[in-house]
């Protein structure tokens, strides 16, 4: 087992994604080598640790000189492409074998998309709800229908949530070893360490799990899309970092959760959004991953180049809600998915960031990041990008329409003032669209919708909101268009080139 500085640098990693990664391992190490286990590990601080991956694996095949590698297949084709680089230099086959953790096998998953002109996940998921046997009852879903996510809207209205405490980890012997090492070799690392609490074994992860389905999963499904300020968990079951780092199942969670409803029965909305997010949601963004291949993250569908702007990484922004959910990600490397894609993914997409920006910080930023998840959910389904247009066409990356998504998730801030009580507390005007005071939500977002006008034209699900753009006056769409590039400049995204 290699802990190597490099994988905490291509992309400058959160410092409790490093920490809850290398934590896990060491634990896990320490459970083989009490079991009897020949176990090579190679710490971060060790002296000889050339902190490449790469290079640890070549001396690894010169010290053991093996027949072959054999190796579970990455979760990154960034990682396979070294692996293979490095078995090709010693000149040692290198076998890789599915990984069983996920219960889609990628054969499953080619055979379906293959079946299919558009990957939708919604049929994907009654195909797995099928074949898995879970929430069927006679060859038809439970309650009459696939999916119950039109009742999971609610917000929290004026009074605010009143979700239990969460169950958090404070730092054993092995953890606080890990930051110490961290802190030492790895001392420019974006982030805060201070709240770390995650679950970093198999027994802590399985109490994770039994905590969420016994006092949040009630309440999971008709607030699942809801935000508060200063409520990073609400009624979410922060289970995304223990199943990627494979210390618990999909099949365990579904498991516990179908568990509890035979005791005690769980609102149907709340177990099939629940169902629907493990066997569903995660099955899929993998097999889109998988099945597009390498090239999948060079896609840039809609042609926005702007910049990252700075207050992601330090939060130093007057849009509250900005501030509020860049906030828990420098706090505990991790918002619920709402604040992902409505706020954080939402802004970079309407003010036109490039795609690999937002997607390398997605990365970067979450303790539950490994690049099968980030990139199809942030450059597919939060950025629509992972279309090919005819001009950006090649042979190996040949002109299709958008895979994750039928429609951008754009939103004005209209939406975040529905879902939170964040709008309440911010120095800008969400009625507005324009002027100094106006949402920055507001203003990007009627650019966007200008800007990509062609690209929308024949999108059904686009339609309603095409017509109020066209409704827009032309001193309308030139006083959007100049506050949106001054907003930009401000914001220090530069030009939308090519847009």
């Amino acid at each position: 087992m290699l802990e190597v500085a490099a994988e905490s640098r291509h992309v400058p990693s959160h410092v409790q994604r490093t920490v809850v990664f290398l934590s896990a391992m060491r634990h896990f190490g320490a459970e083989l080598a009490a079991k009897g286990f020949r176990l090579h590990y190679v710490t971060l601080t060790d002296p000889a640790n050339t902190q490449s991956f790469e290079t640890e694996v070549a001396w690894a095949v010169g010290e053991l000189q093996p027949e072959r590698l054999i190796v579970l297949e990455p979760g990154e084709h960034r990682v396979r492409g070294l692996l293979g680089e490095a078995a090709a230099c010693a000149r040692v086959p290198l076998e890789i074998r599915a990984d069983e953790h996920f219960l889609t096998p990628r054969e499953t998953f080619a055979s379906h998309a293959s079946s299919r002109k558009n990957l939708i996940m919604e049929f994907f998921y009654r195909e797995q709800r099928k074949r898995l046997k879970v929430l069927m009852e006679g060859g038809k879903p439970v309650g009459g229908d696939w999916n119950f996510d039109k009742e999971n809207r609610e917000s929290f209205g004026r009074d605010g949530p009143h979700a239990p405490a969460v169950l958090r980890f404070p730092p054993d012997a092995i953890t606080r070893g890990v930051i110490e090492d961290v802190r030492r070799m790895l001392p420019d690392l974006p982030g805060r360490i201070d709240m770390f609490g995650w679950a970093v074994t198999r027994k802590q992860a399985l109490e994770s799990l039994q905590d969420f389905v016994e006092h949040r999963l009630d309440e999971f499904g008709p607030y699942e899309d809801a935000m508060w300020t200063g409520q990073t968990w609400l009624y979410h079951s922060q289970l995304s970092v223990p199943l990627n780092l494979k210390l618990i199942s999909p099949r365990e969670c579904i498991d516990a959760a179908l568990t509890r409803h035979a005791k005690r029965p769980v609102p149907l909305a709340s177990l099939e959004g629940f169902v629907r997010q493990i066997i569903g949601w995660r099955e899929f963004i993998r097999g889109v991953y998988f099945h597009e291949g390498p090239a999948y993250e060079t896609r840039n569908y809609l042609d926005q180049h702007g910049e990252l702007p700075s207050f992601y990484w330090d939060g130093k922004t007057e849009m509250k809600c900005l501030r509020e959910c860049v906030g828990q990600v420098l706090d505990h490397a991790y918002t619920h998915h709402i604040p992902r894609l409505m706020v954080l993914a939402n802004f970079a997409l309407i003010s036109g960031v490039h795609p690999r920006k937002i997607s390398d910080w997605f990365l970067a930023m979450f303790a539950d990041a490994v690049d099968w998840v980030t990139l199809p959910n942030t450059l597919g389904m939060a950025m629509h990008a992972d279309g090919v247009t005819p001009e950006q066409a090649t042979k190996k990356n040949p002109a299709k329409g958008p895979v994750v998504g039928t429609k951008p998730y754009a939103a004005s801030g209209k939406y975040i003032a529905r879902m939170s009580n964040y709008c309440r507390h911010c120095a800008f005007d969400v009625e507005k669209r324009t002027g100094d005071d106006a949402c920055p939500f507001n203003t990007f977002y009627w650019d966007f919708l200008i800007r990509n006008k062609e690209h929308f034209r024949g999108n059904q699900r686009m339609a309603m909101v095409m017509k109020n753009a066209e409704r827009l006056t032309r001193p309308d769409v030139v006083e959007i268009t100049v506050s949106a590039k001054k907003l930009r400049e401000k914001l220090g995204i530069g030009a939308v080139v090519g847009a």
